[in-house]
């Protein structure tokens, strides 16, 4: 591990952070749309992130600790997908454009699986989460310059 290991892995988090950020604000904002290029109602997205790794997921009981330190290299986002466990919600306005024609539905209108609340708790722990980042790597800057200083003496 180099010197710069801490600001390369806090860099990987505010990235993977910045990208759940974006992806809920396009789901804040899309969380009335009732028609899309795919057909249907907005479907909300999340991001599936996974750790950074060179090898595999587990520690070998064999190789010695200086082989095998166990420190992690990161977050990544591996996909954006559309999350389609959660159900659509139905609004009754027969006068909607988008409302359905016949059936049991009819005159319900298929809404986003949006849903504000939950959005709104994944922004904070994203945002937190960005903060949390942005001040390991000040944290780390500050001890660099420190034994840059101790080193000049």
């Amino acid at each position: 591990m180099g010197i710069y290991s801490s600001i390369n892995i806090a860099a990987t988090g505010l990235t993977a952070n910045r990208m759940r950020l974006d992806v809920i604000a396009d789901n804040m904002a899309n969380v009335n749309t009732t028609r899309t290029t795919e057909g249907g109602a907005f479907k909300r997205s999340r991001v599936i992130m996974r750790p950074v790794s060179e090898g595999p997921f587990w520690r070998s009981p064999f190789l010695p600790d200086s082989l095998d330190s166990g420190i992690g290299k990161g977050v990544r986002v591996v996909e954006v997908q559309k999350d389609r466990s959660t159900e659509p919600r139905f609004v009754y306005d027969p006068t909607h454009p988008d409302a359905i024609l016949s059936g049991p539905r009819e005159g319900y209108v298929e809404m986003p699986n949006v849903d504000v609340v939950t959005e709104m708790t994944d922004m904070i722990s994203a945002s937190r989460s960005y903060e949390a980042n942005a001040a390991i790597i000040e944290g780390s800057k500050m001890m660099f310059q420190r034994a840059l200083d101790i080193g000049a003496r």
